[in-house]
């Protein structure tokens, strides 16, 4: 069959089961996106307001679904705009397909409008292999299709990841005779099961165990591996905590579930966890943030504590840890593995010994409720950051999906926004850009349209994408905005305050920064777009408001006035942040803490 390369690529899309393409025009991608309009190609294409928004959308998709999600942008500029995107998706390992244009493969290297050439010739592609599993460049028709199944093949096996396609202006437009390679014929089929022998090693530990943690990373959700995690715990009487983008793996009611690890993990996840003799990792990569910058005794204890870790990435066993046992494999079939060598007899011989850690257990369960919950039922104005998430909590569905910007609410919603099923808590838990929640929420609506989806947001956060207020509005993606407003960046007021004694440029303030603080007026700036929207100040309007905003019909937003100074989570970990030698205050408590970490 005579196909253009764009044909190539939006039959292969469309052939290939990606269900929606975003992104933004443009002269280098024109022909491309023309063929998004052939009979058989036609996938609905999403207009977004910044490239960057393009991926993220994308990113979110995946993230809520499993399934991957296409962006598109033009050249240049267009193009650099999706590092941020492709960065975030690259270091959260969420799968997404992105196809750029470029100059005309003869006149690469002339330096044409947007072209990037004084090191490389067309140079744009050198940059995303840094943030992708793969960057092709496609510089002829005829190798497109084995791009395209290759592409697909890297994005949808292992350790998921978002690939990057180049496809030049000439090579868009140029046809020639080839085929749509079925992607059924270049796939494996299954996923990578675990060594038996690691299995059988890691069951000697495990029964030797007296105080046993299951760790809940993303890699646990992105296997479905939730139901297989929750019976090993029971099996075990073992307590289960979780990383930011584990959040979701245990239903949070849970007896057994204790909360996060990290920096802003609750006090019961941490010292349970911190206290445990053997940790499974499922799908963690103990970043320093959930690891408390790897401070012995603060959020792990390894050694002494003996780590059982499985990953699908080899590359993270051992990394940070030295680690007991290490289980190269999907995270679902390496617990269905672990469950099947566990008897009903050793099951209730462990469970007999669990009594003391239960009691632990518990105990710190209610300890860090006592500690948490004045902040969560305060009814002071402006709100503490607690209280718009539970009157969200109140009136949102069971199964329905919270997408979570950086910063202090970030922090926030981990530790005292339960949620009871995988895939319904997003949030960009290693790469953290401001902007993603927006459009990540966007992406999760169109994944999942039947659920109600919202997004948490600081003020610092919305602004980066309040434009994409205008693609809700356009493509009616019904998703209910709550942001968060404190007029400022008040996670990093706080990190200066602590750690440098005064802060610059984390407030908004009138008079460069030295009067009264400044807001736009965020409700109305959604009313502008087309949402209908709420302002909220008085305590006896937010759940009314919130429940409102869902029950609408239509995307809408609430604007919560939010406390400058009672905006953020507990910070019940430790981080690693070296503070300035004219600083005194902080230098003798932070080289006690470096002196404790374990990754060196």
């Amino acid at each position: 069959m005579k196909l253009t390369g764009g044909q190539v690529v939006a039959k292969a899309l469309k052939e290939y089961g990606v269900e929606y393409v975003a992104g933004v025009p443009g002269h280098g991608i024109w022909s491309l996106f023309d063929a998004f309009l052939e009979e058989g190609s036609q996938i609905p294409f999403i207009q977004v307001m910044h490239e960057q928004s393009a991926v993220h959308m994308a990113d979110g998709y995946f993230r809520a679904s499993g399934r991957p999600m296409a962006c598109s942008t033009s050249v240049g500029p267009g193009a650099a705009n999706t590092i941020i995107g492709l960065a975030t998706a690259y270091c959260d390992s969420t799968s997404l397909f992105y196809v750029s244009g470029s100059p005309q493969t003869y006149m690469h290297g002339h330096g044409t409008m947007q072209e990037l050439e004084r090191q490389q010739d067309n140079a744009f592609p050198r940059i995303t292999e840094q943030v992708t599993k793969r960057a092709w460049q496609a510089n002829s028709v005829e190798v497109l299709p084995s791009i395209m199944h290759r592409a697909f093949s890297a994005m949808m096996t292992g350790r998921p990841g978002p690939v990057h396609v180049e496809v030049p202006m000439d090579v868009q437009v140029e046809a020639a005779d080839v085929t749509i390679h079925p992607l059924d014929k270049r796939l494996p089929i299954g996923v990578a099961y675990p060594d038996p022998k690691a299995i059988e090693a890691a069951i000697k530990v495990l029964l030797n165990a007296e105080r046993p943690v299951i760790v809940a990373g993303g890699g646990a959700i992105t296997a479905n591996a939730s139901a297989e995690l929750t019976r090993l715990a029971e099996k075990l009487g073992a307590a289960v905590s979780i990383t930011w983008n584990g959040k979701g793996a245990i239903s949070e009611d849970h007896a057994l579930f204790i909360g996060a690890v990290g920096q802003t993990g609750t006090t019961c996840g941490n010292k349970i966890t911190a206290s445990a003799d053997v940790v499974v990792s499922v799908g963690c990569r103990f970043t320093d943030w959930s690891a408390s910058s790897y401070a012995k005794g603060v959020s792990f204890s390894i050694p002494s504590a003996k780590l059982i870790h499985i990953d699908l990435d080899p590359r993270e066993i051992g990394k940070n840890y030295e680690t007991e046992v290490g289980i190269v494999s999907d995270a679902k079939v390496a617990l269905e593995a672990l469950l099947a060598m566990i008897s009903d007899a050793d099951s209730r011989k462990m469970l007999s010994r669990r009594e003391t850690f239960l009691a632990d257990v518990q105990k710190a369960k209610a300890d860090w409720r006592a500690q948490v919950e004045p902040r969560e039922n305060s009814r002071e104005t402006p709100f503490t950051s607690q209280r718009p998430l539970m009157a969200l909590r109140k009136v949102l569905d069971r199964n329905g999906i919270v997408v979570v910007g950086s910063g202090n609410t970030q922090g926030s919603v981990k530790q005292s926004f339960p949620v009871y099923e995988p895939r319904t808590h997003l949030t960009s838990g290693s790469y953290s850009p401001m902007g993603w929640a927006v459009p990540a929420a966007l992406g999760a609506k169109l994944a999942c349209p039947d659920r109600q989806v919202a997004a948490i947001v600081g003020d610092g956060d919305f602004m980066m994408s309040l434009p994409e207020m205008g693609t809700a509005a356009m493509n009616g993606i019904n998703v209910v905005f709550l942001v968060l407003n404190n007029q400022g960046y008040m996670s990093i007021r706080g990190g200066q305050r602590k750690f440098m004694g005064r802060h610059i440029a984390s407030e908004f303030n009138r008079h460069a920064g030295n009067g009264e603080p400044y807001s736009a007026d965020i409700a109305a700036s959604a009313r502008a777009f087309g949402l209908e929207a709420w302002k909220v100040e008085k305590d006896e309007d937010l759940e009314s408001s919130v429940k409102a905003a869902l029950e609408c019909g239509g995307p809408a937003l609430v604007e919560v006035i939010v406390s400058r100074d009672a905006a953020g989570p507990f910070a019940t970990g430790w981080w690693d942040f070296p503070s300035p030698a004219y600083y005194e205050k902080e230098q003798a408590a932070y080289a006690e803490m470096r002196a404790r970490e374990q990754h060196l």
